[in-house]
């Protein structure tokens, strides 16, 4: 995690982009007290920025040029790959931050293209609205090159909690998505529950608290499935399979009876189906792993 202190020195740096989210990344490190330059392909964007102290520059090269470190935050890696299509020379012994968001691969080739021109880079996923940013409540995502993540952890620390996740340029990517899939898990199966609650008249305010004490109970069991996960062996210490199917197919039949849509948990059921049927009646939820990811085995 990135540290903020009030010894931090002030790094030249260079934003590519200036969306909402790209004003603010702006924003933090003009507060922060670096020197800011700004590129974006309609300049009025960077009109407010200018204002503040950042200087606009007039083309993508002279924008990498301005600084030792540029951070980009483009709309999709098309924009990105236009922008820098003229830019390789200009990188060479500097630092590039890639913000925009993307697939793991996506990453791992721009990196490829990076180390070729001679530059060390980062990519990177924000968790957070821009209104966030500058703030503890920011969480960046980094990975790839461990030296650049060290030597400008006061730069990155001025947007937000800056996490390094390892060498793999990918990382970042993977973790935005793996963390987007938990997002909606959570958000479904609230949902459900409100849903059913609904038939009896009960506000999702008046369920929410209890809804809450429940998923935070299931948040607990995660690190013991992860243990069995990463050993591949999948001891019931609570549960099996075979009883999860039989509380699933209740929930279904409650839903179903209360005219409540069944179709999440009828998908939890066919997972839980398909281990059931390869054998795993009698293991824990978490070797549900193999149906997900066929590579997994249990030993």
């Amino acid at each position: 995690m990135a540290h903020h202190t009030s010894t931090q020195t002030s790094t030249d740096v260079t934003i590519i982009g200036l969306g909402l989210m790209g004003r603010a990344l702006s924003d933090a490190v003009l507060t922060a007290g670096h020197r800011v330059t700004v590129w974006n392909r309609t300049a009025a964007k960077a009109e407010g920025l200018v204002s503040r102290g950042a200087r606009f520059a007039g083309s993508v090269e002279s924008a990498v040029l301005a600084s030792p470190v540029s951070i980009v935050c483009l709309s999709d890696y098309e924009s990105l790959q236009q922008a820098f299509a003229s830019v390789s020379e200009e990188l060479d012994g500097r630092v590039l931050v890639n913000l925009t968001s993307g697939d793991p691969e996506q990453a791992r080739e721009l990196a490829r293209w990076t180390d070729q021109a001679g530059a060390r880079s980062l990519d990177g996923a924000i968790m957070a609205v821009p209104s966030t940013i500058g703030t503890a409540d920011a969480i960046i995502l980094l990975s790839g090159s461990a030296t650049a993540f060290e030597t400008h952890q006061p730069l990155l620390g001025a947007l937000g909690e800056a996490t390094f996740l390892g060498d793999d340029h990918g990382l970042s990517a993977l973790y935005d998505v793996a963390g987007l899939s938990v997002m909606w898990g959570v958000l479904n199966a609230w949902l459900q529950g409100v849903a059913l609650l609904s038939t009896a008249g009960v506000e999702a305010s008046t369920f929410t608290p209890f809804a809450a004490q429940v998923a935070q109970e299931t948040v607990r069991w995660l690190p013991g499935y992860a243990a069995q996960i990463d050993r591949g062996s999948f001891t019931p210490d609570d549960a099996t399979l075979a009883t999860h199917a039989g509380g699933i197919a209740h929930l279904v039949r409650v839903s179903e009876k209360l005219g409540v849509d069944a179709e999440l948990p009828r998908l939890f059921g066919s997972v839980v189906a398909r281990a059931i049927a390869a054998g795993r009646s009698e293991l824990s939820y978490a070797a549900l792993i193999e149906q997900l990811a066929p590579g997994s085995s249990a030993s």
